[in-house]
């Protein structure tokens, strides 16, 4: 028997890499239409710029990193040359950094300077991925990586691109996904049924649930997603914003439970994340209970630092911070990768009433 070695991510279906990303591609086709549509050019040029920063970085570094032994860069203008060259470069190699691209130029307002979506799209894809070794070999999610670094760097830059309106899950001031925190004011101005349509401001592929639904039901339908990690993201995020929008109601004596809730699940870059953010192969565990663990985790962060944290991207940072988690996951499932057990399931439901209390205290400002 003949051992093949590859790289990740690894099939478990007689699906091809390339076809997943290609579908991940087609997936996003909705919400890229609908923010070119909604922004016009401000939109367009963010969307051109991040795909051809990202895809170009990952062309120049990839060669230098698998660079054929020997060969010189005057060798490369020769038949022979660009042959090897070629050979290094595959579709892979165009489709991965085209899918980061895209979704980091989706979780960024329309408008956004340009310096700030290259200098991000540089980040994202040099920090985030090539420095350890290209496709199938980084932990981190580029994409997040980006969107974090500019919002450290350039958040004021990205506050001056939102609306001026209230913004969400983006701005620095008080926002609809602050209202647990006792600024329910903010949330008269759009009803839920806006964040489904999209006519609330925001990041640009973030607004429109609907549109980020559709491209979910695709992915999820061709299995070039794993739902696990989907649902353990969403039901833990939705479990503990229910905890937190009954604890602010029994609190303060104020508001709507059920109507903040649903600001919670359908502002903001929560859902966006969930369908194409956690589900990335690549940085995400190898067995089945670990992406259920993985995406609740991820989840469990992304409410607690929207009740609590200085900055309000949950999603983005959850995801980077289960990304650490991914490696001590697997290590801790390699003796049962593909079972589910019911002391898994008991102590996953133990961690999230463990959670329940902190976001519950959280909100209430207190243990007492």
């Amino acid at each position: 028997m003949k051992l093949i070695p590859q790289t990740s991510p690894y099939l478990r279906k007689p699906v091809s890499v390339a076809r997943m990303m290609l579908d991940v591609l087609i997936a996003l086709l909705p919400v890229t239409i609908f923010a070119i549509i909604q922004n016009g050019w401000s939109g367009i040029y963010v969307i051109l710029l991040s795909l051809s920063i990202m895809i170009l970085t990952e062309l120049i570094a990839h060669l230098l990193i698998k660079w054929p032994k020997g060969l010189k860069f005057k060798e490369i203008f020769t038949k022979e040359g660009l042959a090897k060259v070629k050979a290094l470069y595959t579709i892979n190699n165009f489709l991965a950094p085209a899918i980061s691209g895209l979704i980091f130029s989706l979780i960024l307002p329309a408008g956004v300077s340009p310096y700030v979506v290259i200098t991000g799209a540089l980040f994202g894809m040099l920090i985030g991925k090539m420095v350890f070794g290209g496709l199938g070999n980084n932990i981190f999610n580029p994409a997040a990586v980006g969107r974090i670094f500019v919002a450290i760097c350039f958040g004021s830059k990205l506050n001056e691109a939102y609306p001026t309106q209230t913004t969400y899950d983006v701005a620095a001031g008080a926002t609809p996904l602050g209202l647990v925190k006792g600024d329910i004011g903010n949330i008269s101005g759009y009803s839920v049924l806006d964040t489904f349509l999209g006519n609330v401001p925001g990041s640009m592929g973030e607004v429109c649930i609907i549109c980020i639904l559709v491209g979910g039901l695709y992915l999820f339908i061709r299995r070039s997603a794993d739902i696990r990690s989907f649902l353990g993201y969403f039901l833990s995020f939705a479990i503990l914003s229910f905890v937190a929008s009954m604890t602010y109601v029994l609190k303060f004596d104020s508001g709507n439970m059920f109507e903040i809730w649903a600001y919670q699940l359908f502002s903001g870059g929560m859902m966006f994340a969930a369908v194409f953010m956690i589900t990335d192969p690549v940085t995400s565990p190898t067995s089945k209970f670990g992406r259920i663990l993985f995406g609740a985790i991820a989840g469990s962060i992304t409410i607690l630092i929207r009740i609590s944290g200085a900055y309000p991207e949950g999603a983005a940072f959850s995801i980077l911070i289960a990304n650490l988690t991914a490696p001590c996951i697997d290590y801790l499932m390699k003796k049962s990768p593909n079972k589910y057990t019911w002391k898994q399931m008991l102590g996953l439901c133990l961690a999230l009433i463990v959670m329940g209390v902190i976001v519950s205290a959280s909100v209430a400002g207190g243990w007492f």
